[in-house]
């Protein structure tokens, strides 16, 4: 189905009733043409909450003096990616706040470790440079997160002070012209976000041909400025979004470890992974580091997305079968 920019306006201002009768039920076959009743399932080894950044939305901005800061070795990342690639995990994803502490050569080292091992990497580690991207790509990385955030130039610089709308978008045709996948995405219905905003945020997705919509509702973060000037984003607005998506780019992932109304159950809520899927997602992750870090990595507040039971507890509930990305494990 090709979408126009109208036809994803009209999907996101379309009355709800209308929506759960007609478009998310046939977002929801979209996806099970597409993916059957499989369910993608990635760990996620966040190894760094150090961020040199300011965003004035996220929980691990370096001003934000209210979280215990973190790194985790490389040896000890690869021995956690390792033990999940046992246990049939090959999908892993590497994330880590802009820490440039890190070490480069350091994170060189993890992607060849485990690209050595056949697992597939997908990598958020923030701006470098074009040669860098490469050197990842050549290492063994297959998929890169960059998010945009916002479409809209002015708002990007205004929520993202540390950077610039340009700066991002060359950092994000770096990446393709590296010949990695590119993940991107939005925060959906952030304070101040028009419905134009939003239809454009979708299309860009499209434009870029992203391989992975890693999107979420916008959910205010302690001791960030922009939880002061707004509540969380609406969930009706994320399923409208994940439902466009869906139609607009049928084989695209798409985030489905999501929010539900109860935010204390975080993003293995049963509720609203589920409702995602319906609406089109099929992506599930889940943490792989070891508990003394998992609370600290704030990038929201309350992920509670440790370890793989909710995702097993989902399948059990409603009939999806794991995609690890390990066929001789299935």
């Amino acid at each position: 189905m090709t979408l126009t920019i109208n036809d994803v306006k009209n999907i996101i201002m379309m009355p709800d009733d209308e929506f759960l009768k007609t478009v998310m039920p046939e977002a929801g076959k979209k996806r099970e043409a597409v993916f059957g009743k499989k369910l993608k399932v990635k760990s996620m080894a966040a190894y760094s909450n150090i961020c040199k950044n300011n965003c004035l939305y996220c929980g691990m901005r370096s001003m934000n003096r209210s979280i215990k800061r973190y790194r985790i070795s490389p040896d000890d990342v690869i021995a956690l990616a390792l033990d999940g690639l046992d246990k049939g995990f090959n999908r892993i994803f590497l994330i880590s706040g802009e820490d440039m502490g890190y070490g480069f050569d350091n994170i060189v080292k993890i992607v060849s470790a485990l690209g050595s091992r056949g697992m597939q990497i997908s990598l958020a580690l923030g701006e470098f440079t074009k040669a860098q991207y490469k050197e990842l790509k050549d290492a063994g990385a297959d998929e890169y997160v960059m998010k945009f955030e916002m479409s809209d130039p002015e708002s990007f610089n205004r929520l993202n002070p540390s950077t610039d709308f340009r700066k991002r978008m060359d950092a994000i045709y770096a990446i393709k012209d590296t010949g990695m996948k590119l993940a991107s995405g939005n925060i959906i219905d952030w304070p101040g976000q028009t419905d134009e905003e939003l239809a454009n945020d979708i299309m860009l997705m499209k434009e870029l041909d992203i391989s992975w919509a890693p999107v979420i509702p916008y959910l205010p973060a302690l001791n960030t400025p922009l939880a002061e000037e707004g509540k969380r984003g609406s969930l009706l607005r994320l399923y409208k979004e994940i439902a466009a998506l869906r139609l607009l780019m049928p084989e695209v992932d798409i985030t489905a470890q999501q929010p539900g109304k109860d935010l204390r159950k975080g993003l293995s809520d049963p509720e609203g992974n589920l409702a995602a899927i319906n609406a089109g997602a099929n992506v599930l992750f889940f943490d792989i580091i070891p508990d003394p870090y998992i609370d600290s990595f704030r990038v929201v507040d309350n992920r509670n997305v440790k370890g793989p039971e909710h995702i097993y507890r989902i399948c059990e509930e409603s009939g999806f079968i794991m995609d690890t990305g390990r066929e001789d494990l299935k």
